[in-house]
């Protein structure tokens, strides 16, 4: 030990106060001066390794009532790493043999203390590696089985016991609810606050949670802003009772950041975990609590949504779950390709140029899927981006590889999702594709629907403008769907109306759905704009609307969709 160690901290096991001096004596001449205490008897010694954190333990061997025996097994019960001695003067070869394999470290005799030195430095040394070890090999343990920020049992420990719960139910007729909460604004926290201020929610959350289960119960952070809450040995009707407690206390809570507030809410799914699930795995359980889950937020957020195979929001939902697999895959795979489908003048003075609009198609082998089966899952999970970047890829290869998209004349229409929009890096992707494929952005008119134009207004006014500034045209799909359309059309700059085909389709029996289709067509030529006809499926509308002056028609009594290869 150097001049700047702390003073090595000796707890010495002895009954003779002058054998203890002589030990201290001989430490002292060998440079070593530690603090120390003696002891003498099992009480004692019980109250110092309770109290006190020592480096080493020295232990005679026969004392009155205990021997050092008893004193290895006292020090393993209160501090395993604490390395043990024996010092004594009457110890035989087999009694010592017999003491090491108990857990000394080593054992010296009294008459020949030269060892004593050296063996302290030794065993200071390992019990410091030891102890290292044991720390890390815990901390190891520790992280395997809790979440590393709120501290709370992680996943997998989680899907453990609701194992260990299944079984319970199936053996023995156990009754276990399981909850699955879902913190309602986390994102706006995250988004105007940053990660740090979401990660400090978290954790007072879980303290908050916390206060309201019971010990036997179970609380674990499932990942995200996603926790799970196994209540054992209850029934639904006072697990609902714990759910909207948890509710409202959440809804009490205030998280503040920076000196603003923020209100919070807890959307719940419970799953009654009986011998329906008696073959299930946890998984199971929790796809069924987060389809719960899901179902509250859908139905107000800050409830409490029982699980019920019955339940038609649940079952879209579970449909939904599992198209977003498919699509994640077929995005990964290149599945999805494109079709086309004409679009026609009506007008002699229209009949400038081929027209088309891309539609796409997910192909599963030699099935072709259309998009009316996967496009409501993918824009609940919020995949329509993605979907919508591959679709503006091939659209545009396929008008570099054909010429179509360098000809002077010819609109080729490409379908845009509303969350798109929100997309910051869209334009310079289109911008920068456009120019790899030397494109005529003037070839190209987006389409958006006017209910997510008008959702997203700012925007989308943002994106058309930019947008035009290049060339690119647009289109305003689905026109007269919305309760304002007039009003908004003045705030985009866009190129085409599309009718809705809803009014479309019944314009030559119904005369309020001919009234809308010839109001749509003038107000859009007064704004200087085309306007397009869609589901045009029979000759006799497509002559009605010639007669109205629409300029283009679509539909299946025009082209149906067919292939664009």
């Amino acid at each position: 030990m150097t001049e700047t160690d702390s003073p090595l901290r000796m707890l010495i096991v002895e009954d003779s106060e002058d054998d203890a001096m002589l030990l201290l004596r001989e430490l002292r001449k060998g440079g070593i001066d530690p603090y120390s205490e003696m002891v003498d008897s099992e009480d004692r010694l019980r109250r110092s390794l309770r109290e006190g954190k020592w480096d080493i333990l020295i232990t005679d061997h026969n004392m009155p009532g205990f021997s050092s025996f008893r004193v290895l097994e006292l020090a393993k019960q209160y501090s395993a790493d604490l390395p043990v001695i024996i010092v004594s003067g009457t110890i035989g070869e087999g009694v010592a043999v017999t003491a090491m394999k108990a857990g000394a470290q080593d054992y010296i005799m009294k008459d020949n203390l030269s060892r004593l030195i050296p063996a302290i430095n030794r065993e200071v040394r390992e019990g410091t590696v030891r102890k290292a070890k044991r720390v890390a090999e815990t901390t190891l343990e520790y992280m395997a089985f809790h979440d590393s920020l709120t501290g709370l049992v992680n996943r997998r420990e989680f899907e453990r016991r609701l194992k260990m719960a299944l079984d319970d139910t199936h053996h023995r007729g156990g009754q276990h609810v399981l909850l699955y909460l879902d913190l309602d604004q986390f994102k706006i926290v995250n988004d105007t606050c940053g990660h740090i201020a979401g990660d400090h929610l978290l954790k007072q959350l879980a303290t908050v949670l916390s206060k309201h289960i019971r010990s036997n119960d179970t609380l674990a952070r499932l990942g995200g802003d996603e926790f799970g809450i196994l209540l054992h040995g209850c029934d639904g009707f006072y697990a609902r009772k714990v759910a909207k407690k948890l509710c409202e206390e959440v809804r009490e809570f205030r998280f503040v950041w920076q000196k603003k507030p923020f209100a919070i809410t807890l959307s719940i799914g419970m799953v009654l975990i009986s011998n329906e699930y008696a073959k299930a795995k946890a998984s199971e359980l929790l796809s069924h609590a987060d389809l719960a889950c899901y179902a509250a937020k859908d139905r107000g957020r800050d409830n409490v949504q029982l699980y019920q195979s019955s339940d038609q929001d649940m079952q879209q939902r579970r449909n939904d779950m599992h198209w977003t697999s498919r699509i994640q895959q077929a995005l990964e795979n290149d599945n999805f390709c494109l079709w086309k489908q004409d679009i026609v003048a009506l007008q002699p003075e229209a009949a400038d140029g081929y027209r088309t609009e891309f539609l796409v198609r997910l192909q599963e082998e030699n099935e072709i899927i259309p998009p009316g089966a996967f496009i409501p899952a993918a824009e609940r999970f919020g995949l329509m981006t993605k979907i919508d970047r591959k679709v503006i890829e091939m659209a545009f290869r396929y008008l570099d590889r054909t010429g179509l998209g360098r000809e002077r004349t010819g609109t080729f229409f490409v379908n845009l999702s509303g969350s798109s929009f929100n997309d910051p890096e869209l334009f310079l992707y289109i911008s920068e594709l456009a120019d790899r494929h030397d494109l005529n952005p003037e070839r190209v008119c987006f389409e958006i629907t006017e209910t997510s134009a008008i959702a997203n207004l700012d925007v989308t006014q943002q994106f058309i403008s930019f947008s035009k500034t290049r060339g690119f045209k647009f289109a305003l799909d689905d026109f007269g769907a919305g309760m304002s359309s007039f009003s908004y059309l003045k705030a985009l700059q866009v190129d085409y109306l599309k009718v809705d085909g809803g009014f479309v389709r019944n314009l030559l029996t119904d005369p309020i759905d001919l009234g809308i289709v010839d109001a749509c067509n003038r107000i859009g030529h007064a704004a200087g704009l085309k306007t397009v006809a869609e589901f045009v499926e029979t000759d006799e509308i497509r002559d009605r609307l010639v007669e109205l002056g629409l300029d283009y028609a679509q539909g299946y009594g025009i082209s149906r969709p067919k292939p664009l290869n």
